[in-house]
This record gives C-alpha cells, structure tokens and sequence, in this order.
C-alpha cells in the first residue's frame, strides 16, 4: 500500500458533511455526504444507486472541484481533484 499523498481530514460542524454532485448540465444534482478530503481528493457516499460518469464536478463548502472516480466500493468512492 502506498501513503497518501496529503492527509485527510473530516468535516465538522451541522451539516459540513453535505455536498452535491454535478454530473452534466441538465442532469439532476445527486446529493452525496463527504466521509473525509483533502487537497487531492476525498471519499464520498452516494445514497440510492445514481449512474455516475467516470467525470463529475463536487459543489463542497461553496466551491466547486472536477473530479475523477479512483476507486469505489458500494455506496462509497474515492475521487481526486
């Protein structure tokens, strides 16, 4: 196993967790919930069973990141930035 490349922090506070992802311009917004991030990337949970592109943009703490699926593993995934 390799380390990571930045450390990974999770978020605190009511409702720091909540994020959405942007899958396309006419596509519904998928709401998700950050497990932890970093500069690099994060892992997400996605609730019900939404088709994700390999691509997507992730509106977190008012900012938005292109991201790029790493990983995954049932309602989970790793992304990077």
């Amino acid at each position: 196993m390799h380390p990571r490349r930045f450390t990974r922090v999770r978020p605190t506070g009511r409702n720091a967790d909540v994020a959405k992802l942007i899958v396309g311009p006419k596509d519904p917004v998928i709401d998700c919930r950050v497990i932890d991030y970093s500069p690099g990337g994060a892992c997400l949970e996605v609730f019900g069973q939404p088709r994700l592109p390999n691509r997507f943009e992730l509106l977190f703490g008012g900012t938005k990141k292109r991201c790029r699926i790493v990983w995954n593993c049932g309602r989970r995934l790793g992304v990077a930035f």
